[in-house]
């Protein structure tokens, strides 16, 4: 049953995000809809992310990456977005970051700039 299961799978997953990994900023272009519950209210958007990805877990169509990014006023945002989502409309790499961990827990915990060596590939 696995086995089928993986085989549907593989057909609807998305081949159009580009290969990151956790320390690598990305900027990611996310469908947004504004306004009301009326047809004529709602508007739709394309709002950025950007920022620096802390994690990437699980696998097939429950793929998901956590990119946290300091918003105005220095308030820590982060956001969990599924790689197979239609509201992500693309993901672009900013800069490669050269990292020693898999998940970038202990950056909630630093004050001030964040600095992540750059990685040459």
């Amino acid at each position: 049953m696995d086995a089928l299961i993986r085989a549907i799978e593989g057909e609807q997953i998305r081949k159009d995000i580009p290969e990151f990994r956790p320390g690598d900023v990305v900027r990611v272009h996310v469908r947004f809809v504004e306004g009301g519950k009326g047809e004529k209210a709602a508007r739709e958007r394309v709002q950025i992310f950007e920022g620096v990805v802390m994690k990437i877990r699980g696998s097939g169509m429950g793929k998901t990456f956590t990119v946290r990014k300091i918003a105005a006023g220095g308030v820590p945002v982060e956001r969990i977005f599924p790689f197979n989502s239609p509201a992500v409309k693309k993901v672009e790499v900013v800069r490669k970051g050269k990292v020693r961990r898999a998940k970038l827990y202990y950056i909630r915990n630093i004050k001030g700039k964040l600095k992540i060596k750059e990685r040459r590939d």
